[in-house]
């Protein structure tokens, strides 16, 4: 009697589980309708994303514990990540494509789309949102990103494997939201070069390659204590402690200007890293992890006729090679000049100079 009992009841308890799974699936699909097809309303359990255009760009998100990565190499810019998940979220269905716009929409997405998949982590079992279980991870949305529409202010997806594309906007913003879909790593990747904080680096190395004379070298040999060589022949330098301790810190944020790699043609990248350098900055961290720039002097070009070694230098950039020399970037001097200074700057005793032109003033 008790067996027939207890069966009964795991048999209910079972029919009512089924029952509210049933329901909440079509609950949620019912209320969010085809924006849910492109929406995603839990951005926090987003994984990766996946996105590849027509023209051979793939990119791949992935979330650690430290940040994003863009194609297992790279830090991916935050900033540019939190803005596509924000998207995500927001997005929302404007309207169908209309029956005369409908095959020239889905021909135009056929050669001028981004493919985009979305992982999550996601629960097997989920009551009403509260009781989630049997975590895994899960591709949850899988669509295309075409262009704006006419009035810029629209932009056409479609759902795999759907026939009905759709306009889609953000409400309350004005323009298309394509250009956040981008597909090109060159696009996610951060612009930082050097980022340590100062209690965690162990060495720093510069050197100038216009006058080796001037290189150094600091290193941190204690809580709070640091040593200052002079690369040309070894010498320990007694050094002004805080112009030190101000270099070392400028090295928790420096970022580079624009990548070139990819944009340059391989045998000009390899002139420029054939010709004489003017810095080289190596810093090391307490873990051993090491990172290096090597900077070279870059023209301007003002006049198209002018044969490329009467080219003016320019006064603002420089090339750099970063990420162990890998990739070729352009910096500002605004940004680096802070520490570009030789071994001289930072000798006990050594006041700044200034040179200042004498003219002479005719009576």
């Amino acid at each position: 009697m008790k067996k027939n009992k207890l069966t009964v009841i795991l048999t209910i308890v079972l029919i009512a589980i089924a029952g509210v799974l049933i329901w909440n699936n079509r609950y949620l699909t019912t209320i969010r309708g085809a924006a849910a097809d492109f929406a995603v309303w839990d951005t926090a359990s987003v994984t990766k994303i996946y996105l590849a255009d027509r023209f051979d760009h793939e990119s791949l998100l992935e979330r650690h514990e430290d940040g994003w990565t863009i194609n297992h190499d790279y830090k991916a810019h935050d900033v540019k990540v939190n803005q596509l998940l924000s998207t995500m979220y927001k997005v929302h269905v404007r309207m169908p494509v209309s029956v005369a716009s409908h095959d020239n929409v889905i021909k135009e997405m056929a050669v001028n789309s981004t493919k985009v998949e979305v992982y999550q982590m996601v629960p097997r079992i989920n009551l009403f949102n509260r009781i989630k279980l049997f975590i895994r991870e899960k591709r949850t949305k899988v669509f295309y990103v075409g262009q704006a529409t006419m009035d810029s202010n629209g932009t056409f997806m479609l759902k795999e494997g759907a026939d009905q594309p759709y306009i889609v906007n953000i409400p309350g913003f004005r323009g298309y939201i394509s250009t956040r879909y981008a597909a090109d790593p060159i696009e996610w990747r951060d612009h930082v070069v050097f980022h340590e904080d100062l209690a965690n680096i162990q060495s720093l190395t510069m050197a100038f390659g216009d006058d080796p004379s001037l290189g150094f070298r600091v290193d941190n040999v204690g809580k709070h204590e640091y040593k200052l060589t002079r690369l040309a022949d070894g010498q320990s330098i007694p050094f002004d402690t805080l112009k030190v301790i101000n270099l070392l810190s400028s090295f928790s944020d420096l970022r580079y200007e624009d990548l070139l790699t990819g944009k340059t043609d391989p045998k000009r990248m390899d002139s420029i890293r054939q010709s004489p350098f003017l810095h080289r900055i190596t810093l090391e961290n307490k873990q051993g992890e090491k990172v290096s720039m090597t900077t070279h002097n870059k023209k301007v070009v003002s006049v198209f006729d002018v044969p490329e070694e009467e080219y003016k230098d320019d006064l603002d950039r420089m090339y750099a090679f970063v990420f162990d020399d890998r990739d070729l970037v352009t910096v500002q001097y605004y940004i680096f000049d802070k520490v570009l200074k030789d071994v001289n700057y930072y000798i006990a005793g050594n006041p700044i100079q200034y040179q200042i032109e004498h003219y002479q003033i005719e009576e």
